[in-house]
């Protein structure tokens, strides 16, 4: 589906399908190479090389000084939907942003120089096109420059919000801190803790052979790379399982795709914890600018008792505080994840955001309610889940 419509200030509002062969790819690079708030998954390479495994019925909202494709076409903002034509049976269509296994983060990209312009005219492009007054974004933060912006708009237009879903995930924040500050973003270890990582490290290295860090960052490198991690993860529970990449071609193909895109662009990392030639953990981390993303995390179950995962993220953590190059890790983990939380004492706190387009919607009230009860139920199913495990611990 292709259409346009005219924003005021001499915008355009487009919709395009997210496909191969945008006319604005080069636009769109541009966008993400200087946005107001990095997001990744939002980012033309990472999108189009998720889009054959997690992009059926995504479409991109955009706004731009002029038709997309035109040249030396500006884009402002771009944010990847699906249309939901209907919630628990009723009749109201959302416009729901693109979430999927490996993405989670849920901004829009906005121009840097221009981000109140930029997301105002994103906000009401979906009434300039036609389409529900309704937009779910996920995965938003609810603190820093993005949340104040979209307060800001929010008070300027007068339309509603409705936050459901607050919750937060570990964060390494270094940003603004000097040397001996950096060590602070790193929670405490309790004695015990301490012993328990020396030994489990001297158990690794129990046959004589050192345990050491291996980074790939580039292409060929890469490459080979996630082929050893791919095999890690199938050696476990979940190649038994079949839950395995190695097991579900279309999400190996997509980190194929990905690790292709990203370390072309030299904009990502695989760290793995290693002996001798042995692959003991390994990490996926694509990198946005001084912002690192934990991806994905795997390890070798032979030695799972020894922790290898644990002595990977350990050693990556207390490299980063040494490394001014890097100023935020997000661990992309659920809320209450023990391995990250166990060392960065930092938070990403996010919220999934129903928001309404200005100019208003009678039907936004009992949408905000329809969403606050459906976030409620699932609290409670994991707060059951949850509770069940304890039980049998």
């Amino acid at each position: 589906m292709i259409r346009d419509a005219a924003l005021p200030g001499g915008l355009v509002a487009a919709l395009r399908p997210l496909g191969p062969d945008v006319g604005f790819r080069r636009a769109w690079q541009a966008l993400g190479e200087r946005p107001f708030l990095a997001n990744p998954f939002y980012e033309a390479g990472y999108a189009h090389a998720a889009a054959p495994a997690y992009g059926a019925g995504v479409h991109l909202l955009l706004v731009a000084d002029r038709v997309p494709e035109a040249p030396g076409a500006r884009l402002l903002a771009l944010w990847p939907f699906r249309r939901v034509r209907a919630r628990w049976g009723l009749p109201l269509p959302v416009l729901a942003g693109w979430m999927h296994d490996h993405g989670v983060l849920g901004v829009p990209l906005l121009d840097a120089d221009e981000p109140a312009r930029a997301l105002a005219a994103l906000l009401a492009a979906p009434r300039a096109l036609a389409f529900s007054p309704r937009l779910l974004m996920p995965y938003l933060p609810t603190e820093g420059a993005f949340a104040d912006l979209l307060a800001a708009e929010r008070a300027a237009s007068g339309a509603r919000q409705a936050r459901v879903w607050a919750h937060a995930r570990a964060l390494l924040d270094l940003d603004g801190l000097g040397y001996e500050a950096r060590g602070a973003a790193l929670a405490p270890l309790s004695a015990r803790r301490r012993r328990k990582l020396r030994a489990a490290a001297e158990a690794l290295e129990a046959d004589g052979e050192a345990l050491r860090l291996d980074t790939a960052d580039e292409p060929a490198a890469l490459a080979a790379a996630l082929e050893d991690f791919i095999a890690l993860e199938a050696a476990g529970w979940k190649g038994r399982s079949g839950t395995a990449i190695a097991c579900r071609p279309p999400e190996a193909a997509f980190l194929r795709a990905m690790t292709a895109a990203l370390g072309a662009e030299g904009r990502l990392r695989i760290d793995r914890l290693r002996r001798g030639e042995r692959t003991l953990a390994a990490a996926i981390l694509p990198r946005t600018g001084a912002d690192l993303w934990f991806l994905k995390i795997a390890h070798d179950e032979g030695q799972a008792r020894h922790s290898p995962g644990v002595q990977l993220v350990h050693r990556l953590s207390r490299d980063w505080l040494a490394d001014p190059a890097v100023l935020r890790v997000d661990s992309c983990a659920a809320p209450d994840t023990e391995l990250a939380e166990m060392f960065w004492a930092g938070r990403r706190r996010l919220a999934h955001h129903l928001l309404e387009a200005p100019d208003g919607d009678p039907l936004f009230p009992l949408a905000a309610a329809l969403e606050r009860t459906r976030a409620r139920i699932a609290e409670a199913r994991v707060r059951m889940r949850a509770a069940r495990h304890a039980g049998r611990d």
